[in-house]
């Protein structure tokens, strides 16, 4: 087992991990800091998969108030609205930085300003970009970026097991890592953590994020003692590509399509948003398209596939090639022209707008622990507009590694980690590699997503949710008796284990606090409940862990710190009158 002595771990290399590490080096140059990532840095991650862009206000006819606006009425109101306020306020100092110091170029107008184009739920076209491949352009150069950095290094293919926590002072102190190449433990021994590695939506059947993730992040956090909020918000995509038996199915058709004027489309020939939202159309918010296109399913109107039509045709075949050239590449992998025909989509699990309770500056209730990204919740609320993703990465992933250097700077208490916790971690995890016969985690995985999807996913209620609390029980259960054969050194079925196990103790917070919150907001609509409560429920679900290993939940009415929701028109559910 191999030691390693850092000031600052950065687990994820996506766009808060490495902004973090940019900011974390620049304030305070001397620091040694590790980057991690499961996969390759700066080719795995779900930043690197962004299409549509980033949210900025630049046009002197917006506002950050406008955007502000626009991002608690998109959250449903209960977003904390100290970090909405720091969301809006930071964005155009990071495209500043991400264009002057990182090289990052977005699509230009004619006059030579950066170019933003319209996005669903936004009072203005805010959203600038690179194409339809935005992410690719911004974690490349900020990449490369980094590898100019001497006391930066940079590890692939190794992924984080469990934080450590000294025993005495009870701060941080380190991590457990797995090198998945070797299959040798690595512990870290450093002042602090900042944790980016993304959400935990692969936990369900058609889901859009890159093939790693696993709620890792999240399931640490929780594990070493973190709190946690609004967990039961899980954001759907309402335009995932269908690809039947193919590793693309749930892919991302961005979100420009409906910005430009593409329709979306039933089986019968039908623009069926009209029903739902006949002001904004197919420009709505993310949760009321997904919403409306899984209702249309299942009332009979899907396609073949089982989802429904994105169309953009109309729009003529040279504009749609031209604006969207990656999303017609796409489309030509499973045998479809974007550009002349209609398009089989599906709602697609995209993003967990919950996460780990934080400070402005990402500081958690544990010292030394900083949390960005997905990771972290609170800025959205109960659902997050396109283009506020990657728009919160870089914004808090820089204020996480400002925080994190200045922290470690000041810090002058000694931190350790205990034998015994580290035998107590290792023993456990390579337990499965003992055992001659047992459970497969792939068909654990299976499972899980199948009972997500159906009983945890568009369209909950109160029966479902029960039900699906019992079986994550059990599915808990069957991972504690799983076998794994072969050795540690690159083993997919380990790995996969180690993947289930995390996405479980995810799938349990996320279900208990769904069945929790009686009403629909958001992302969270109940079929039992279908309207909001703002009288019980303009409030968030906080999450930690007792001391017997249980999760213990409590209700907080949201602080309205900047705005009262109340004088925002169409945050709430309203229910169907049908």
């Amino acid at each position: 087992m191999e030691h390693v002595e850092a000031d600052i771990l950065i687990l994820g290399s996506g766009g808060a991990g490495l902004f973090a590490a940019h900011h974390a080096v620049n304030q305070s140059p001397h620091l040694k800091i590790i980057v991690s990532a499961k996969g390759l840095i700066g080719k795995c991650g779900c930043t690197r998969m962004v299409q549509g862009g980033y949210n900025v206000v630049l046009h002197p006819d917006d506002s950050v108030e406008k955007h502000f606006k626009d991002t608690i009425k998109g959250g449903g109101g209960i977003n904390n609205q100290e970090m909405a306020w720091t969301l809006v306020n930071d964005a155009p100092k990071r495209i500043r930085e991400l264009e002057t110091k990182m090289g990052v170029f977005f699509d230009r107008s004619e006059d030579g300003t950066i170019h933003q184009k319209p996005f669903a739920g936004q009072s203005f076209d805010r959203t600038v970009h690179k194409g339809d491949l935005t992410g690719i352009e911004i974690i490349s150069r900020m990449r490369d970026q980094l590898y100019a950095k001497p006391t930066v290094e940079a590890w692939d293919e190794v992924r984080a097991i469990d934080l450590l926590i000294d025993e005495e002072t009870q701060r941080i102190a380190g991590c457990l890592m797995l090198n998945m190449r070797t299959g040798e433990f690595v512990v870290v021994h450093c002042k602090a953590v900042i944790v980016g590695t993304g959400g935990a939506a692969t936990m369900y059947k058609i889901a859009t994020p890159s093939l790693e993730k696993a709620g890792d992040g999240l399931a640490m956090c929780y594990r070493a003692g973190t709190e946690f909020l609004d967990m039961e918000m899980m954001q759907f995509h309402p335009t995932g590509l269908l690809a039947e038996n193919s590793r693309l199915n749930g892919g991302v058709l961005e979100e420009g399509l409906r910005g430009a004027g593409g329709y979306l489309i039933n089986s019968l020939g039908e623009r069926f948003m009209e029903k739902y939202d006949p002001e904004r159309m197919e420009r709505s918010t993310r949760d009321r398209v997904s919403r409306a296109a899984y209702m249309e399913i299942m009332e009979g109107r899907g396609t073949p596939l089982g989802g429904v039509y994105v169309d953009v045709s109309h729009l003529g075949k040279e504009k749609v090639r031209k604006m969207f050239p990656g999303m017609v590449e796409r489309c030509q992998d499973v045998g479809k022209d974007l550009s002349v025909e209609p398009v089989e989509i599906s709602p697609a699990a995209h993003f967990q707008m919950g996460g780990v309770k934080v400070s402005n500056d990402c500081e958690s209730n544990i010292d030394g622990l900083f949390v960005a990204g997905e990771d972290a919740g609170g800025v959205h609320g109960a659902n997050r507009l396109g283009g506020n993703g990657v728009c919160d990465s870089t914004v808090f992933g820089a204020r996480a590694g400002d925080a994190a250097a200045a922290y470690v700077d000041t810090l002058n208490i000694p931190v350790s980690v205990s034998d015994a916790q580290l035998h107590s971690i290792i023993e456990e995890i390579t337990k499965p590699l003992t055992r001659v016969d047992g459970e497969n985690p792939f068909y654990i995985r299976n499972e899980l997503k199948k009972l997500m999807w159906e009983k945890v996913g568009l369209v909950r209620n109160g029966q479902d949710l029960t039900e699906a609390v019992q079986e994550l029980e059990l599915l808990e259960q069957r991972i504690n008796r799983v076998a794994v054969k072969g050795s540690k050194k690159y083993n997919l079925t380990w790995q996969e284990l180690l993947n289930a196990r995390n996405l479980v103790t995810v799938a349990k917070m996320v279900t208990s606090s769904a069945l929790m919150r009686t009403e629909s907001r958001g992302s969270h609509y109940r079929e039992d409940y279908p309207a909001s409560n703002d009288e019980k429920w303009l409030s968030n679900i906080y999450i930690s862990k007792s001391k017997y290993g249980d999760p213990q939940y409590r209700v907080e009415q949201t602080k309205q710190t900047h705005i009262n929701v109340k004088e925002i028109q169409g945050y709430k559910v309203v229910a169907s009158s049908k």
